[in-house]
Protein backbone atom coordinates (compact mmCIF):
# COMPACT_ATOMS: atom_id res chain seq x y z
CA UNK A 1 0.00 0.00 0.00
CA UNK A 2 2.78 2.44 0.91
CA UNK A 3 4.57 1.66 -2.36
CA UNK A 4 1.41 2.51 -4.31
CA UNK A 5 1.03 5.82 -2.47
CA UNK A 6 4.71 6.65 -3.05
CA UNK A 7 4.33 5.89 -6.75
CA UNK A 8 1.27 8.18 -7.02
CA UNK A 9 3.06 10.96 -5.14
CA UNK A 10 6.19 10.63 -7.26
CA UNK A 11 4.22 10.73 -10.52
CA UNK A 12 2.25 13.75 -9.29
CA UNK A 13 5.57 15.52 -8.58
CA UNK A 14 6.94 14.91 -12.07
CA UNK A 15 9.00 11.80 -11.40
CA UNK A 16 9.24 9.25 -14.20
CA UNK A 17 10.23 11.79 -16.84
CA UNK A 18 13.58 13.36 -17.64
CA UNK A 19 13.14 17.11 -17.16
CA UNK A 20 15.01 20.07 -18.64
CA UNK A 21 15.56 22.72 -15.95
CA UNK A 22 15.61 26.31 -17.14
CA UNK A 23 18.06 27.66 -14.58
CA UNK A 24 19.51 27.32 -11.08
CA UNK A 25 16.43 28.86 -9.49
CA UNK A 26 14.32 26.03 -10.86
CA UNK A 27 16.88 23.52 -9.55
CA UNK A 28 16.73 24.97 -6.02
CA UNK A 29 12.92 25.07 -6.06
CA UNK A 30 12.80 21.40 -7.07
CA UNK A 31 15.51 20.42 -4.57
CA UNK A 32 13.57 22.03 -1.72
CA UNK A 33 10.86 19.36 -1.94
CA UNK A 34 12.56 16.44 -3.73
CA UNK A 35 14.95 14.37 -1.58
CA UNK A 36 16.50 12.18 -4.31
CA UNK A 37 17.76 13.84 -7.47
CA UNK A 38 19.91 12.84 -10.43
CA UNK A 39 20.94 15.96 -12.36
CA UNK A 40 23.10 16.06 -15.48
CA UNK A 41 25.11 19.22 -16.00
CA UNK A 42 25.56 19.41 -19.75
CA UNK A 43 26.79 21.62 -22.54
CA UNK A 44 25.01 21.89 -25.89
CA UNK A 45 26.88 20.09 -28.65
CA UNK A 46 28.93 17.87 -26.34
CA UNK A 47 28.83 14.25 -27.58
CA UNK A 48 29.35 12.82 -24.09
CA UNK A 49 26.39 14.81 -22.82
CA UNK A 50 24.16 13.43 -25.58
CA UNK A 51 25.16 9.87 -24.63
CA UNK A 52 24.45 10.47 -20.92
CA UNK A 53 21.19 12.17 -21.85
CA UNK A 54 19.98 9.07 -23.68
CA UNK A 55 20.77 6.76 -20.75
CA UNK A 56 19.19 9.06 -18.16
CA UNK A 57 15.93 9.27 -20.14
CA UNK A 58 15.63 5.49 -19.89
CA UNK A 59 16.46 5.43 -16.18
CA UNK A 60 14.01 8.23 -15.33
CA UNK A 61 11.07 6.12 -16.48
CA UNK A 62 12.34 3.11 -14.53
CA UNK A 63 13.25 4.78 -11.22
CA UNK A 64 10.38 6.84 -9.89
CA UNK A 65 12.07 7.14 -6.48
CA UNK A 66 14.36 9.88 -7.82
CA UNK A 67 13.81 12.96 -9.95
CA UNK A 68 15.94 12.93 -13.11
CA UNK A 69 16.75 16.25 -14.75
CA UNK A 70 19.36 18.16 -16.69
CA UNK A 71 20.68 21.70 -16.48
CA UNK A 72 22.78 23.54 -19.04
CA UNK A 73 26.04 24.48 -17.32
CA UNK A 74 25.87 27.90 -19.00
CA UNK A 75 22.78 28.64 -16.86
CA UNK A 76 24.34 27.29 -13.67
CA UNK A 77 27.24 29.60 -12.84
CA UNK A 78 26.70 29.52 -9.07
CA UNK A 79 26.36 25.72 -8.96
CA UNK A 80 29.33 25.28 -11.28
CA UNK A 81 31.51 27.30 -8.93
CA UNK A 82 30.05 25.91 -5.68
CA UNK A 83 30.28 22.26 -6.81
CA UNK A 84 33.58 22.81 -8.64
CA UNK A 85 32.25 21.42 -11.91
CA UNK A 86 35.12 21.43 -14.40
CA UNK A 87 34.40 18.40 -16.59
CA UNK A 88 31.25 18.00 -18.69
CA UNK A 89 29.20 15.84 -18.59
CA UNK A 90 28.91 15.70 -14.82
CA UNK A 91 26.09 14.11 -12.86
CA UNK A 92 25.18 15.27 -9.36
CA UNK A 93 23.58 12.59 -7.17
CA UNK A 94 21.47 13.85 -4.27
CA UNK A 95 20.25 11.44 -1.58
CA UNK A 96 17.94 12.64 1.21
CA UNK A 97 18.53 16.27 0.16
CA UNK A 98 22.31 15.93 0.58
CA UNK A 99 25.01 15.66 -2.07
CA UNK A 100 25.82 11.95 -2.16
CA UNK A 101 28.22 11.69 -5.10
CA UNK A 102 29.26 12.92 -8.53
CA UNK A 103 29.84 11.08 -11.77
CA UNK A 104 32.46 13.08 -13.65
CA UNK A 105 32.85 12.41 -17.36
CA UNK A 106 33.32 8.84 -18.49
CA UNK A 107 36.04 6.81 -20.17
CA UNK A 108 34.15 4.67 -22.68
CA UNK A 109 31.19 5.50 -24.90
CA UNK A 110 30.18 1.83 -25.02
CA UNK A 111 28.80 1.53 -21.49
CA UNK A 112 25.32 0.15 -20.90
CA UNK A 113 22.38 1.84 -19.23
CA UNK A 114 22.58 -0.88 -16.58
CA UNK A 115 26.18 0.12 -15.80
CA UNK A 116 25.07 3.72 -15.24
CA UNK A 117 22.12 2.50 -13.18
CA UNK A 118 24.48 0.46 -10.99
CA UNK A 119 26.81 3.45 -10.57
CA UNK A 120 23.96 5.76 -9.54
CA UNK A 121 22.61 3.11 -7.14
CA UNK A 122 25.95 2.97 -5.32
CA UNK A 123 25.15 6.46 -4.03
CA UNK A 124 21.80 5.30 -2.66
CA UNK A 125 19.91 7.76 -4.85
CA UNK A 126 18.02 4.95 -6.59
CA UNK A 127 17.36 1.34 -5.68
CA UNK A 128 18.94 -1.41 -7.77
CA UNK A 129 17.93 -5.06 -7.90
CA UNK A 130 21.21 -6.29 -9.42
CA UNK A 131 24.51 -7.13 -7.76
CA UNK A 132 26.38 -3.96 -6.80
CA UNK A 133 29.50 -5.98 -5.95
CA UNK A 134 30.09 -6.61 -9.66
CA UNK A 135 31.05 -3.02 -10.22
CA UNK A 136 34.68 -3.17 -11.38
CA UNK A 137 33.74 -2.29 -14.97
CA UNK A 138 31.34 0.36 -13.72
CA UNK A 139 34.07 1.95 -11.60
CA UNK A 140 36.57 1.87 -14.48
CA UNK A 141 34.19 3.46 -16.97
CA UNK A 142 32.06 5.75 -14.81
CA UNK A 143 34.37 6.60 -11.93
Amino acid sequence: MKAENNKKDWLANGHGVYTQLFDEKEFFEMASHTPNIVVLFYQTGNQGCRIMDWHLKLLAAKHLEAKFCKLNIERAGFLQKRLRIEVIPEILLVKDSTTADFIVGFQDVNFSTEMLECRIARSGTISYQGDLSKSSDVKRILG
